[in-house]
C-alpha cells in the first residue's frame, strides 16, 4: 500500500523488498521498444517534460534531501550519470556533502541521512540489491517511472515521474526530467531551461556534427555527469567513439585521440586555452551559450541522425534491453545473507 499524497510506503508495502527480482536468462528486458520512431518523439517532448517536473515540486519537495543533509545518490548507466549531475550541483549549492555510486560500487556499511535510487524501469538488479543491503535504519527514496516496481517497493518513499516514461531501450526524456526536478529542488528556474531546449530542438544540425568521426565532450562540475551521458548516447545509438571527461583533464591525454574529424563538445564554459588546443590538433571546438542541460538535447538529436546515417535504428539498439534484470536474483540471492533487509513474512520486514 501507498500513501499516495507522500509517496511514502507504508509498512505492507515494504514488505516486498525481496522477492521482487527475476529470474531467467542472464541478461533480459523489461520492455523493449516497439514503435517506430519513439526516441525521436521522446527526444521532443522533453521540455514540456520538464516544465511538468517543476509544477510538481511542490508534492514532492517534502521527500527530498533537506539542506545539511549528507546524501547519496545511485544508479546504473544513464542513471549513474545523473546521480554524478546532481550530487555537484547540490554540493555546489551549498545543500550538503553528496556522493554518487554506480549501485553495484557504494561501500558496503557507509551511513547516510538520506539514500536516493534513480532507476527508469524499477527493476535494475543493482540497485534492488542496493536498496536490499541497505541497513533499516537508513532512510531510501526511489525515483523511478513506475509505480508498482520492484525498487520503488522496495524503497521508504517514492516519486513517480511517470509522465516522462520511455518506449526506446535508450533513455532521453526520463533522464532529463529527473534531473530537471532534481535542478529544481535546488533552486533552478526550469522554464528558461524548456525555451531553451525548444530553441535546440529548432535548430537545424550542422553537418560538422552529423559527419564527425569520433566526439570528446567536456564538462566542469555538474556537468561532468552530463559529459558522460553525451558519450554514452553517441555509443548507445549509434556505436560511435565516444569519450568524457572534466574539462581540465583533456590535456592529459584525450587530446592524443583529436584529429581532423573529431568534435570536442563542451557542455557549459570551456575553460580559457582549450578552445585553441583543440583547434591546433585540428578537431572542431562545440560550445554554444545554451544551458547545458538544453545542449545534452542536442547531443540527443546528433545520436539519433547519426545511427540513421549508418544504418541503425535508434529504437532497438544492439546489444542493449530496456532495463537490466540478471538471473539468479531472486529472494534467496537478496536476503540470504547476513546485515541484509528481510523478505516478506520475516520479522525484519520493515
Amino acid at each position: 500500500m501507498t500513501d499516495n499524497a507522500t509517496g511514502r510506503r507504508t509498512p505492507a508495502a515494504k514488505a516486498g523488498v525481496a522477492g521482487a527480482a527475476a529470474s531467467g536468462g542472464s541478461v533480459r528486458s523489461a520492455r523493449r521498444a516497439s514503435t517506430a520512431g519513439c526516441t525521436e518523439a521522446e527526444i521532443a517532448s522533453q521540455p514540456d517534460c520538464w516544465r511538468r517536473a517543476a509544477a510538481l515540486l511542490p508534492d514532492v519537495a517534502g521527500l527530498l534531501p533537506t539542506a545539511g543533509e549528507r546524501v547519496a545518490v545511485v544508479g546504473c548507466g544513464t542513471s549513474w550519470f545523473v546521480a554524478q549531475s546532481y550530487a555537484a550541483g547540490r554540493e555546489a549549492a551549498g545543500q550538503g556533502e553528496t556522493d554518487a555510486f554506480a549501485a553495484s560500487e557504494m561501500p558496503a556499511g557507509r551511513r547516510y541521512d538520506r539514500l536516493i535510487a534513480l532507476s527508469r524501469s524499477g527493476t535494475t538488479t543493482e540497485v534492488l540489491r542496493l536498496l536490499a543491503d541497505a541497513a533499516p535504519a537508513q532512510p531510501t527514496i526511489a525515483i523511478t517511472a513506475g509505480r508498482d516496481t520492484p525498487i520503488a517497493a522496495a524503497a521508504d518513499a517514492r516519486i513517480t515521474l511517470d509522465f516522462a516514461d520511455e518506449e526506446s531501450v535508450v533513455q532521453t526524456r526520463f533522464a532529463t526530467t529527473e534531473l530537471a526536478l532534481l535542478l529544481a529542488h535546488l533552486g533552478a528556474d526550469i522554464e528558461p531551461i524548456a525555451r531553451a531546449a525548444e530553441r535546440v530542438l529548432a535548430d537545424p544540425l550542422p553537418e560538422s556534427l552529423t559527419s564527425a568521426r569520433q566526439f570528446t565532450f567536456l564538462g566542469t562540475g555538474w556537468t561532468c555527469g552530463l559529459a558522460s551521458e553525451a558519450a554514452l548516447k553517441l555509443r548507445e545509438s549509434a556505436r560511435m567513439w565516444s569519450e568524457a571527461y572534466p574539462a581540465m583533464e583533456f590535456r592529459h591525454g584525450p587530446i592524443a585521440v583529436t584529429a581532423p574529424g573529431s568534435v570536442v563538445w563542451m557542455l557549459g564554459k570551456a575553460p580559457d586555452g582549450i578552445a585553441y588546443e583543440v583547434r591546433a590538433a585540428g578537431g572542431l571546438m562545440w560550445q554554444t551559450a545554451e544551458h547545458p542541460l538544453a545542449e545534452l538535447v542536442r547531443v540527443h538529436r546528433v545520436a539519433v541522425a547519426a545511427a540513421k546515417a549508418a544504418g541503425l535504428n535508434p529504437d532497438t539498439p544492439l546489444n542493449l534491453t530496456r532495463s537490466v534484470i540478471l538471473d539468479g536474483v531472486g529472494a534467496a540471492g537478496l536476503d540470504g545473507r547476513a546485515g541484509r533487509r528481510a523478505a516478506p513474512g520475516s520479522s525484519r520486514a520493515r
